[in-house]
């Protein structure tokens, strides 16, 4: 084993072999935090976004907080119904992408896929700068280090999803339950204790008052109309993650679709209970939230002006339900929320290579996404996501509120499409089923299909306008590139399957002659053993090319030629440039068109080394030479290895290990 074989054991783990496949399915325990995360936790920052967009509108858009939450809790809770139809539909896996494929057509199902894939991309980059947003409130020193930390944790998680998918699902568990009870006992605590008790339990910001980007408290007419809409399209962002359940069903344990159905009816309680819970605390507690980058700012009673970003809703609410009486509980929910923003990157971690294989799969994306790696993972498909989601966190500075716009806009294309797909089905499949019990199945799973085809279109049309020049058209235009590269990656495989077709009688026709060639730099052993064997192929003829770049070396060749005597000629070509490949090419372009249906064998001595460095030193023109004849109709490039002494020792300690 080598160093760099070494280095991927230690930090992968060891291999698995394809029997082992069935380890790696996650019980409902563990698929609900690996799955669910990314839903579970975007209640961390969708409160956030939703504040910030409403501080727009001044003190007058903070009235209309707990209004966009049950707005968007009962978008939520739409979409998981939904999406329990389409898990019980299509056991298969591929969400939206295989119910659009399978009712909408190509052009509809490549929609969906790239959209998803985007989607995928900015979960991770929005989760992770989230969580450094979040880490903040205990470790300011991270101030202006966001960026580094966030790649960081990218580049952690996607070498634990490299493990294998078992491994980080048990690593990933108890931070998110924990960040589940955590938030429930703090939203459970903080009503009880205002409800109940009648304390007045307020914020640090609860006597700040915020001023629009204009200076003023106060908003009316469309203006409040288009930061409530826009408020509405930030807090959905509540949404993301739902369909990666629909699209991970094959990581399951039996019974798939069951299971699956249970974890997204868990997500959906769960996920609305804290969503609602958290808006409407906020609400109560005063909970006062700008970005300096929208021009909101704060007014003090003392009548001075702050431009200073409060801490996040979680933070501020912790500290107000736990400060005064159980600081522990301020920190646990910090470090809960820190945890599970990280690891709700590891929705994307599973749901991004698996949606890329079935499309490497169908020829739509690169067959190397589709295969495993050494722990059954898609290992290709988790490093473009954490390549794609690094270079996002660079290019938009780890910033949530910049991400934000870019989101959401992808994952309610899916959403649309793909329930429109699960109508279809729906329709198609009652043609032909006459027992009344599963009509009245199907008939009942088509309303909720319905029902998720109009809510889901309804807030795509809002997003859209709300958000278009905010960023969306960024998300919009790199869907559009993938779009349009998993066409050109299908057509090109579609021309060569059909440039590979066998073809009866020309396919098998024998060429008339072989006419063997032998590259000769120097008369050494790797010469002779390559021309051994371009005898032992029996060629029609067979041919010494020597290139004379040097009149003294090329003299030394001849003579050694002539001493050998290996009983073939020698053809010394002229290069009076001191060129070696375009001379040889030149000669061997010669050779094939003399005759279209003869071939020309080309046999080229290779050095095999057995140190890295090695291979810089040794077969750089060899190598230049049969690139180029690679590409040459009618030539056939045979590399003879002669193995150097490094090469055998490395294999001898290969064979001792």
């Amino acid at each position: 084993m080598n160093i760099v074989a070494g280095l991927k054991r230690v930090l992968v783990g060891r291999r698995l072999s394809n029997s082992q496949l069935g380890e790696t399915l996650l019980p409902k325990r563990l698929a609900l935090p690996v799955f669910a995360s990314d839903a579970l936790s975007s209640v961390a920052y969708a409160p956030d976004e939703i504040l910030i967009t409403l501080s727009l509108a001044g003190m007058t858009g903070y009235l209309f907080s707990w209004q966009v939450g049950l707005a968007v809790g009962a978008v939520v809770a739409v979409v998981v119904l939904s999406y329990r139809q389409t898990v019980r539909a299509y056991p298969g896996g591929g969400g939206d992408y295989a119910v659009a494929s399978a009712n909408l057509g190509r052009h509809a199902a490549l929609t969906v896929a790239s959209a998803l894939l985007v989607d995928y991309v900015l979960t991770v980059a929005v989760s992770v700068s989230a969580g450094v947003l979040n880490a903040k409130a205990m470790m300011p020193w991270l101030s202006g280090h966001e960026t580094l930390v966030a790649v960081v944790v990218i580049g952690f998680l996607a070498l634990m999803n490299l493990r294998g998918m078992r491994g980080p699902g048990g690593l990933f568990a108890w931070p998110t339950y924990i960040f589940v009870f955590s938030m429930l006992v703090m939203l459970a605590i903080g009503f009880f204790r205002i409800l109940v008790l009648g304390q007045p339990l307020l914020s640090e910001t609860a006597h700040l008052t915020v001023l629009d980007p204009e200076g003023a408290t106060t908003a009316a007419g469309w203006v409040l109309v288009a930061v409530i809409a826009r408020a509405f399209s930030s807090g959905c962002a509540a949404l993301t993650g739902v369909e990666a359940v629909a699209n991970g069903v094959p990581a399951f344990r039996p019974p798939r679709s069951r299971n699956a159905a249970t974890v997204l009816a868990m997500l959906g309680i769960i996920a609305v209970v804290m969503l609602v819970g958290i808006v409407v605390l906020a609400n109560l507690t005063r909970v006062r939230l700008i970005d300096p980058l929208t021009g909101t700012h704060y007014l003090a009673p003392d009548g001075s002006v702050s431009h200073t970003p409060a801490v996040t809703v979680t933070g501020q609410l912790a500290r107000a339900v736990f400060g005064d009486w159980f600081n522990p509980g301020f920190y646990l929910m910090v470090v809960a929320t820190m945890a599970i923003l990280f690891l709700a990157a590891n929705t994307a971690f599973n749901g991004f290579p698996s949606l890329a294989s079935i499309l490497a799969k169908d020829g739509h994306l690169p067959r190397q996404l589709h295969t495993r790696g050494d722990r059954l993972a898609h290992s290709n498909g988790i490093i473009a996501l954490a390549v794609a989601a690094v270079a996002f966190v660079l290019i938009f500075d780890a910033s949530v509120t910049a991400l934000i716009q870019l989101y959401v806009v992808g994952v309610f294309i899916s959403f649309t499409l793909g329930q429109a797909g699960m109508v279809r089905h729906w329709t198609s499949a009652l043609r032909t089923e006459l027992d009344r019990g599963s009509r009245r199945r199907m008939q009942r799973a088509r309303v909720i299909n319905v029902v998720g085809t109009t809510v889901t279109a309804a807030v795509l049309v809002v997003v859209l306008v709300s958000k278009f020049t905010h960023g969306a058209w960024v998300a919009l235009l790199a869907m559009a590139a993938v779009f349009l590269a998993m066409l050109q990656v299908h057509r090109h495989y579609n021309q060569v399957r059909e440039e590979l077709a066998l073809e009866t009688v020309t396919d098998r026709i024998l060429p008339s002659r072989v006419r063997a060639v032998v590259l000769v730099q120097q008369v050494n052993r790797p010469t002779a053993k390559a021309i051994a064997y371009a005898k032992a192929s029996r060629a029609t003829s067979l041919t010494g090319v020597t290139i004379a770049v040097d009149d003294e070396e090329t003299r030394d060749v001849v003579t050694a030629w002539d001493e050998e005597d290996f009983g073939i000629p020698l053809r010394v070509i002229a290069s009076p440039y001191r060129e070696i490949t375009q001379p040889f090419l030149r000669y061997v372009s010669e050779l094939r068109t003399e005759n279209p249906r003869d071939v020309v064998a080309v046999y080229i001595p290779d050095f095999v080394v057995g140190r890295w460095w090695e291979r810089f030193l040794h077969n750089q023109t060899s190598r230049l030479i049969r690139d180029r004849l690679h590409v040459m109709k009618g030539v056939m490039v045979i590399s003879v290895p002669y193995q150097l002494s490094s090469s055998l020792r490395r294999h001898e300690k290969q064979g001792h290990r």
